[in-house]
């Protein structure tokens, strides 16, 4: 009898047992589920939030311009000095004003502007108004506009799509420039003026290089490198 007995609940426990492990794997695969779920929400709401920023996309936010006409006040991990190694893209630039030596330049990145509450993130090349704006290299024009910060503004990206060259206060674009068009090295753009919020006593290219990603909209953040160095070290290396 008590063999009997020891026996029901010896079964009794097994079935408890096998029982309670069914409701955890149920459990777990219920949250995994629920995360699973969770996650792919998450995605869907990234992607429809990037789409939306790229259909509502306003040029005067784009890299390169703000209230003052220079460059956008960007996170600090985004501001680069440092100059691109040399078998870049980028260590070919030629100076983007006809006629302008190395001499005539001066290193206005990284200066402060708007107070100290940001830094130039190109330099000024001063120039006479209507001197010719050449591209500093090859590419295609990826955005013609007029910004009231910018005035008229160019961005050519690379052939490598690696590099956005910004163009701003022209006086006015080359004859027959368009958008989606490539442009070689040297390549006449348009002429230097004060257009935007530049001062008109002062005509000068604003020029600015950034680093970005071959699949990055031309408006995106991206890094700004220093062109000073690059235009004075390939002038050398021609001398």
């Amino acid at each position: 009898m008590a063999s009997s007995f020891a026996e029901k609940a010896q079964v009794a426990a097994v079935t408890a047992t096998l029982v309670s492990a069914g409701w955890i794997v149920a459990g777990a695969f219920l949250l995994d589920r629920a995360e699973t779920a969770q996650i792919e929400q998450e995605i869907a709401t990234k992607q429809a939030t990037r789409q939306a920023s790229r259909e509502n996309a306003d040029p005067q936010t784009a890299p390169g311009a703000d209230d003052d006409g220079e460059a956008m006040p960007v996170p600090q991990q985004n501001r680069e000095t440092v100059t691109m190694p040399p078998q870049t893209e980028t260590a070919k630039l030629v100076i983007p004003v006809l006629n302008t030596a190395a001499t005539d330049l001066t290193d206005s990145f990284a200066d402060e502007r708007g107070g100290g509450t940001r830094l130039h993130q190109g330099i000024d090349i001063m120039a006479d108004a209507g001197s010719s704006v050449v591209a500093a290299a090859p590419g295609t024009i990826e955005r013609l506009f007029r910004s009231d910060a910018g005035g008229n503004t160019i961005y050519v990206r690379s052939d490598d799509r690696k590099t956005i060259y910004y163009y701003a206060h022209l006086q006015d674009y080359a004859q027959g420039l368009n958008e989606g068009q490539q442009v070689r090295r040297g390549q006449r753009l348009g002429t230097v003026g004060s257009s935007g919020n530049a001062d008109p006593s002062a005509p000068h290219l604003h020029f600015e290089v950034m680093r970005t990603t071959p699949t990055a909209e031309w408006w995106e953040p991206a890094n700004s490198v220093n062109p000073y160095p690059l235009l004075v070290q390939q002038q050398q290396q021609q001398q």
